[in-house]
């Protein structure tokens, strides 16, 4: 069961699938760093996926946030409530965490697209997982200083990468050439039968013109693994993956 859901990428680094959405574990001793956490109703695997690399709840140092979509942070306020972790985002993305307004594809947008294959089963999936939950952060933290390493394991950079919503975020780890891309470049999902780099089907951006152009940020990066929001792990150069991915928009 493990050896499909965990995936060790390098020393350190782990990419975690959970139901229909992906986590990564940064590791550095006894104490970690979470870029997104899941569903709500993904609680017990996020656990289990930290006691699997030796680390317990409160050994997380910070929830890093691609963006506040609820299959992203549904378990950031749990952690920061219980354990006092802080939750990082980019300072765009902050209002949208606390829910001062939402970037998310709505109720009527998914039925009008109900008929697509994969879209009916995603979607209830995402009810019975708690997509529909208030997942608000009360207190979400800006980064000090954006597109600098962050003090935490893994010190992983923030790239700012708009589109999918306004203050969509990407993590850079250089020194191993791996981007955390979340869901501003994927390599699959469960509402399309496409296969390897790929933005989201159109209903999911809220700016789809910035999603695209958010791809030349993405392939200027140096490195050669991505780890997607969404699908498996993408070995190759990532200016390729984002390369075949405009073409496919």
């Amino acid at each position: 069961m493990w050896d499909d859901i965990l995936v060790q990428v390098a020393d350190g680094v782990h990419l975690v699938h959970g139901s229909n959405t992906n986590w990564v574990v940064l590791s550095e001793g006894e104490s970690v760093t979470l870029v997104d956490c899941g569903y709500p109703g993904d609680r017990d695997l996020l656990f289990a996926s930290l006691e699997r690399l030796g680390h317990t709840p409160g050994s997380v140092s910070a929830v890093l946030v691609t963006h506040a979509h609820n299959d992203h942070i549904g378990n950031a306020e749990y952690l920061s409530r219980t354990y006092g972790t802080p939750v990082h985002a980019h300072e765009a993305e902050v209002p949208h965490a606390r829910r001062e307004f939402l970037h998310q594809v709505g109720v009527g947008r998914v039925l009008r697209n109900i008929w697509r294959p994969g879209v009916a089963p995603w979607a209830v999936h995402s009810i019975r997982a708690g997509g529909l939950k208030d997942s608000r952060v009360t207190e979400p933290v800006p980064f000090p200083h954006p597109a600098e390493p962050l003090d935490l394991p893994g010190r992983p950079v923030p790239l700012h990468t708009p589109g999918h919503t306004g203050g969509h975020c990407a993590y850079a780890l250089p020194g191993a050439g791996i981007l955390v891309s979340g869901d501003a470049l994927v390599s699959g999902h469960p509402t399309t039968r496409r296969r390897g780099p790929q933005l989201l089907p159109a209903m999911f951006d809220h700016d789809r013109e910035r999603a695209r152009a958010s791809l030349d940020i993405i392939g200027r990066f140096e490195g050669d693994t991505l780890l997607p929001g969404h699908g498996p792990v993408h070995r190759g150069p990532i200016e390729e993956a984002a390369r075949l991915a405009r073409d496919r928009a």
